[in-house]
């Protein structure tokens, strides 16, 4: 039997309660709860009941998982029927394909067919590999939108870029600079599925008209720059390449890696930008860092990491009006550094403040606010940059707070990317 991650566990136990086969804790472990929930889930779906993850069970699991299905369309088929088949809507297929002719469906064309749920898990551990499936299916639901890489990871992990609008406007959002605040790559994620959602009805949010947005703006959204660490802290050194022995050292012995913020090369990707990076290292051993581990050191040079590097050189040959760079927690947004930002950087963060309800605050320099994404994007851009500090409490934040986090950043995301 295929030994699978905790991630995996609690995506397929989000799925089955959506689906109504699972009623309890979104725990990522194999639990009588849900083996007995898998074998109803075979049950219904004509497969072998055995209560276990095999081949043929992954296989019809995976296409939900993804958030639709191919489909070839047959002599005589109608759209309604095809809707009905597959308990979705007919809108949702002419989204998902754009160039069948609704009134003559021709025999033999491939089609995708999207379920009538959202694929974006809000109430699951969130890694690579859900949002790689969740990248790959919202695609093939929205194919007008676009994703690539802007890099790979230490370990090999692309390093995704999704884009959404075509307009002059150009601004970057990006999350999960530090490996356990994994939940900011969730908000964006389903943050990107409600907008192209929306954007295929032609519709709006909190009325904002996601047309005009899409027209006058593109929205470039790294949501997770740092895939490997994600990776360590949910899963475990198991499943990262670097050798187990050597991370638990970095660890200081931990097992233990929830409160991991660095890559896997144990440096603090949100420390290894060019924005006095230098003065940053002077102060390093002040606070006990003496090499890399689980947070604040910043290598031996600045972007030194590839994700790091990545993100930098990206944002440097692009012409971004702003950017916001997501962390956890405090419920406040950052705007300043040493007094390097455009006038106009105060007034935009009043209003990220406003439709949020967090509280901008003037970043006092310390070792704390060096060589970040935000820092060094004012120094060397003169731009406006913002590190928003999503939720509150100790990192990883629960994913109970998902709901309210995304509540209050909603609209953040929508006006920051037309101010």
């Amino acid at each position: 039997m295929v030994n699978f991650s905790k991630s995996k566990i609690s995506v397929i136990q989000c799925l089955l309660n959506k689906l109504g086969y699972y009623n309890y804790s979104i725990n990522g472990f194999m639990d009588n709860y849900t083996i007995n929930s898998i074998k109803f889930y075979q049950k219904i779906n004509n497969l072998n009941i055995t209560g276990i993850l095999d081949k043929c069970t992954m296989n019809n699991i995976n296409e939900y998982i993804i958030g639709y299905t191919p489909y070839t369309i047959k002599n005589g088929d109608k759209l309604n029927d095809i809707a009905q088949k597959f308990k979705t809507e007919v809108w949702r297929i002419l989204v998902a394909n754009p160039t069948i002719n609704p009134f003559i469906l021709e025999s033999g064309t491939n089609i995708n067919v999207p379920f009538n749920f959202g694929i974006v898990p809000t109430n699951s551990f969130y890694t690579y590999n859900i949002m790689k499936d969740n990248i790959v299916g919202l695609s093939k639901r929205y194919p007008f939108m676009k994703y690539n890489s802007i890099g790979k990871s230490v370990d090999n992990r692309e390093l995704y870029k999704i884009t959404v609008g075509n307009g002059s406007n150009h601004v970057i959002y990006n999350g999960a600079h530090h490996a356990n605040e994994w939940i900011t790559s969730l908000l964006l994620m389903k943050w990107v599925e409600n907008f192209l959602e929306v954007y295929s009805r032609r519709g709006s949010i909190r009325g904002y008209n996601i047309e005009k947005i899409w027209n006058s703006t593109t929205i470039d959204i790294i949501p997770m720059l740092n895939p490997d660490g994600v990776e360590l802290v949910i899963n475990g050194p198991d499943y990262v390449s670097t050798k187990k022995e050597q991370l638990i050292s970095l660890n200081d012995g931990n097992e233990n890696f929830s409160n991991w913020k660095a890559n896997i090369n144990g440096v603090d990707l949100n420390r290894n930008y060019d924005a006095d990076w230098i003065e940053y290292k002077k102060l390093e051993r002040e606070f006990g860092v003496l090499g890399p581990g689980p947070s604040l050191y910043a290598g031996d040079k600045p972007e030194s990491e590839p994700e790091s590097s990545a993100l930098a050189s990206y944002t440097r040959y692009n012409n971004s009006r702003l950017v916001l760079a997501y962390h956890t927690q405090g419920q406040v947004i950052f705007w300043n550094y040493k007094d390097l930002q455009p006038e106009i950087s105060y007034s935009i963060g009043e209003e990220l403040a406003n439709v949020s309800g967090y509280k901008l605050e003037h970043e006092v320099t310390s070792e704390a606010s060096l060589a970040g994404y935000k820092d060094w994007f004012i120094k060397d851009l003169e731009k406006p940059g913002y590190t928003i500090e999503a939720g509150k409490g100790e990192n990883p934040l629960p994913i109970e707070q998902f709901d309210t986090i995304y509540e209050n950043n909603e609209e953040l995301l929508l006006l920051a990317s037309i101010i």
